[in-house]
């Protein structure tokens, strides 16, 4: 019996079905993949959300100082005087 006759002519159903599962599966890694690697760059596990003053300069200490600084006037940690004369001292 030919092979042909088993499937009456479904065999390109089927390698179609077959295509579309895989190509589904391969988006589904991709999209992990993606979701992680942003889950990770934004700082899930920070326990400030990732988004806070402190991450803000990330691109050098006087910047991310300051964060920290206005986020601990913010908090009522230090009063205006104390954070006018420390933010000048980041500036010099």
């Amino acid at each position: 019996m030919p092979m042909d006759g088993m499937m009456n002519g479904m065999g390109w159903v089927f390698m179609l079905f077959m295509l579309l599962v895989t190509l589904l599966f391969i988006a589904a890694v991709v999209a992990g993949v993606w979701l992680l690697v942003r889950a990770v760059r934004d700082g899930a596990g920070d326990p400030r959300g990732g988004g806070g003053p402190a991450r803000r300069g990330s691109d050098g200490g006087g910047s991310r100082a300051l964060g920290i600084l206005e986020e601990r006037y913010a908090r009522g940690e230090i009063d205006h005087e104390e954070f006018a004369q420390r933010r000048r001292a980041l500036s010099e």
